[in-house]
């Protein structure tokens, strides 16, 4: 069997688990903090991968079936383990109610609903409800307005349920989401719904792993590409030198080298150790959704994968999305679109005849996919696509501005040490005809200050905004290793690896930019102040932060209940971040502020910037950080709303 056809590479190695207690912060430091225990990694979860079962392990194991659908306003959830097998290898998961994922939560908008949560768990838990507008006491994040569920203990949830749409939940504890506990949530508008459909289907993507999280990102930790299959080979040089010829070729090899970076850093953890899912079936086994012809099936797909950005089509079929992030948009037809970790999307589609169509989810690296088949008959399936090229990093993912590329990047940076070279304050060469201007000697600029990491001059933030991109001092040491001052404008980007698939497929891909909300924007106002945040990191050491700072040294983000604030986000590496802020909307600017469009995850591309506007309406502490669950333990931010 292909390694694709299930989803990724497994290797044929037996895995010890390394529980790392004190791994995410300085050696020594055996304090629990309130950091590290808001991240929720000082619970371990060393029963997950190592055979060992205690007595609360769930009786029942069925992770090929679809998760269960619990309805009304009075719900009993259980956190416990389950034996699953996904690969050939029995293994143990965290769950609820005993199914991978949990159960289908079906609330109804405008009520009160109770939902109360057991932890059968030898160690702390927790259920976050994803984008759910919510007191901060009941968002379940551990050491901010709550305290975690102990093992043996109920913790009760009750809130009023004030919008509808596709939702998830998940635990915010440890690293059980990436070991099961997360499932989706439909909520049911009070007023006509404005879709028009005859038939739905939740489709929740994940990935899954055989080894511990601790494990893997302890991998992480002593070598960042340790998942990457995928690096240049000889091959891939010759085939360079081919297209390109020896000179430029050796141009862009000496670029990457002096950065010490890799044009194949795309994902962290790839289908090398990921078996990806879909409502818990592998992809050889293919979910499957009945629909007959001539019905309008809407299709609510949740990332609720722990690292897996995926890019999804349907062959055949064309995709009206409806909604983002549980938030009704006008109506946008594409071919494809890219879906980040903790995103959710609601398409519509219209099969017109009695054929089979493959739901086709592939990595972002491409290292594996998951897929469903949707089909008016059990019996009939369809061809399952191969999977495009593995995307490659270029200047634009550096953050370089347009204008670089004129001199031709690779050649006036020939003989640039850009691991140990200095901002250059001031550079604006929007202004400036590098390609007549070869005698340029780089040699001279100024190398003192070392381990630096790579900068190209001045950029501007995102729409609406009048601040230029700049660098506090906290960003500079050899804990970030590239700051992008040019950064690109990533609302109209479809991202890496998606760019070009209009014109060398016919497939048009959904961005930002073609997101519009359905309903006026609530609030108009122009924001009171402006936030630039750098999202940063080394990806050598695998040390993420916000502004150079990891959480556990960061202070919060403060606001005051009521303003309205600019959040420029600029992302300063090479790969994307989806960013989620708890407990408020994020309303991106795209240029239309009476229909601006509400989320609660925003994908930054490598390189790139986006802004988008808060409305500090909900008082207490929030949480703000990168999904990406081994970014999490530093780029994160507590936000203060009071």
């Amino acid at each position: 069997m292909k390694s694709a056809e299930r989803g990724g590479i497994i290797r044929n190695v037996n895995f010890k688990v390394f529980i790392m207690k004190h791994f995410l912060y300085s050696p020594g430091k055996l304090s629990m903090s309130r950091r590290r225990f808001v991240t929720g990694v000082a619970a371990g979860t060393a029963i997950v991968g190592m055979g060992g079962v205690p007595h609360l392990l769930a009786a029942k194991s069925n992770p090929a079936s679809t998760p269960p659908i619990l309805k009304g306003n009075q719900f009993d959830l259980d956190i416990g383990y389950l034996p699953v097998n996904f690969t050939g290898k029995k293994r143990i998961a965290t769950t609820v109610n005993g199914s991978l994922p949990a159960p289908v939560l079906r609330w109804k908008e405008g009520e009160r609903v109770t939902l109360r949560v057991k932890n059968n768990l030898a160690h702390d838990s927790s259920i976050h409800w994803h984008g759910i507008i919510l007191p901060a006491n009941m968002d379940g994040v551990p050491g901010l307005s709550f305290s975690g569920i102990k093992p043996g203990d109920t913790y009760e949830y009750q809130f009023d349920v004030n919008q509808n749409g596709t939702y998830w939940y998940h635990s915010h504890s440890g690293f059980q989401e990436q070991t099961g506990v997360y499932g989706a949530i439909i909520i049911d508008p009070k007023n006509p719904d404005p879709v028009s459909y005859d038939r739905e289907h939740v489709m929740v993507l994940s990935d899954w792993s055989d080894e511990s999280p601790e494990s893997i990102y302890a991998n992480l930790k002593k070598n960042s590409e340790h998942y990457n299959y995928q690096e240049r080979t000889i091959s891939d040089l010759w085939s360079d030198i081919k297209s390109k010829g020896v000179s430029k070729t050796a141009n862009d090899r000496a670029m990457w080298n002096h950065m010490r970076m890799s044009d194949r850093d795309i994902a962290d953890v790839t289908g090398a150790t990921y078996t990806y899912l879909i409502n818990g079936v592998t992809p050889e086994q293919g979910w499957v959704g009945i629909f007959k012809r001539g019905e309008k099936v809407r299709l609510r797909i949740v990332n609720a994968a722990a690292m897996t950005i995926f890019d999804v089509r349907i062959p055949g079929l064309k995709m009206t999305v409806v909604a983002a992030d549980g938030q009704n948009i006008e109506p946008v037809t594409v071919d494809e679109f890219r879906i980040g970790v903790a995103e959710t999307y609601d398409v519509v589609v219209e099969p017109g005849d009695d054929s089979a169509y493959t739901f086709f989810a592939q990595s972002i690296d491409r290292s594996g996919y998951t897929r469903a088949t949707l089909t008016p008959d059990p019996g009939l399936h369809a061809e399952v696509p191969k999977m495009d090229p593995a995307p490659i990093l270029g200047h634009r993912d550096m953050g370089m501005d347009h204008s670089m590329h004129a001199m031709g990047a690779a050649g006036a940076m020939q003989g640039m040490d850009h691991s140990k070279m200095g901002a250059v304050p001031a550079m604006d060469h929007s202004q400036h005809n590098m390609a007549a201007m070869p005698g340029m000697d780089h040699s001279q600029q100024d190398m003192g200050m070392m381990g630096q990491p790579t900068t190209f001059g001045l950029g501007r933030a995102g729409y609406g905004s009048s601040k230029e991109i700049t660098h506090v001092p906290s960003e500079f040491g050899p804990h970030v290793d590239m700051r992008a001052d040019m950064p690109m404008d990533g609302l109209g980007d479809p991202g890496i690896g998606l760019r070009d698939h209009q014109q060398l497929y016919g497939r048009r891909v959904l961005t930002y930019a073609d997101i519009r909300n359905l309903y006026p924007t609530y609030d108009n106002r122009e924001p009171e102040r402006e936030i630039q945040l750098h999202l940063t990191g080394n990806m050598s050491r695998y040390m993420w932060s916000v502004n150079g700072i990891r959480f556990a040294d960061a202070e919060p983000l403060k606001m005051s209940y009521g303003e309205r604030v600019r959040i420029v986000l600029v992302n300063d590496t090479m790969m994307s971040h989806p960013i989620h802020l708890h407990g408020v909307w994020s309303e991106l600017e795209t240029g239309e502020p009476q229909y601006i469009p509400r989320k609660h995850t925003v994908i930054v591309q490598p390189g790139s910037k986006i802004s988008y506007l808060v409305t500090a309406d909900a008082e207490g502490s929030w949480a703000y950080h990168c999904h990406l669950i081994y970014h999490m333990p530093g780029m994160f931010r507590t936000v203060e709303i009071s």
